[in-house]
C-alpha cells in the first residue's frame, strides 16, 4: 500500500523554476505514494504562476489530487503547534503551519527543501523523491 505524500510549494516552485516539471517526477513514484494537496498549497503555487496557461494547468493537475480541507481541527491543530513552537523561540511561517497540520492530521509525509519543515514535532518530512 501507497503512503500518503504531501509535496509542498516549495517543491513544485522549485522544480518549475528549474524548468522541470513537477507532476512528471511525482508521476514517477506513483507506485510509491499517494499524492495529496490543501488550499495553502495550491495558493501558494498558483499565485506565482504568471501565465495563465500555466495556472491552469497547475489547477488542473491539483484537482486530481487527494484534496485535505483545512477543516475546524486542522486550524486548532496549526494553532496549537504554533502555540508550542513560539514558545521555544521557533516562530515559523503561518502557512507552513497550515500545511503541517494538514499533514499531521491525514498522515502524509510533507515533500520540501524548505527546513522550516524538520523544526515541527511528529512530522515526517522528506526532502528528496529518491
Amino acid at each position: 500500500m501507497a503512503g500518503l505524500l504531501l509535496p509542498d510549494s516549495n517543491f513544485y516552485i522549485s522544480s518549475a523554476r528549474a524548468g522541470r516539471d513537477p507532476f512528471k517526477a511525482l508521476i514517477a513514484h506513483e507506485e510509491e505514494w499517494e499524492f495529496a494537496t490543501c488550499g495553502q498549497i495550491v495558493l501558494e503555487v498558483c499565485r506565482g504562476r504568471t501565465q495563465p496557461e500555466l495556472c491552469d494547468r497547475f489547477r488542473e493537475r491539483f484537482a486530481i489530487m487527494m484534496f485535505i480541507q483545512t477543516s475546524g481541527q486542522i486550524w486548532e491543530r496549526a494553532t496549537q503547534l504554533a502555540w508550542a513552537l513560539d514558545r521555544k523561540g521557533v516562530v515559523l511561517p503561518s502557512g507552513d503551519l497550515v500545511i503541517a497540520a494538514c499533514a499531521l492530521q491525514a498522515g502524509a509525509t510533507v515533500l520540501t527543501g524548505d527546513a522550516h519543515f524538520q523544526q515541527m514535532p511528529g512530522l515526517d518530512v522528506l526532502e528528496t523523491l529518491g
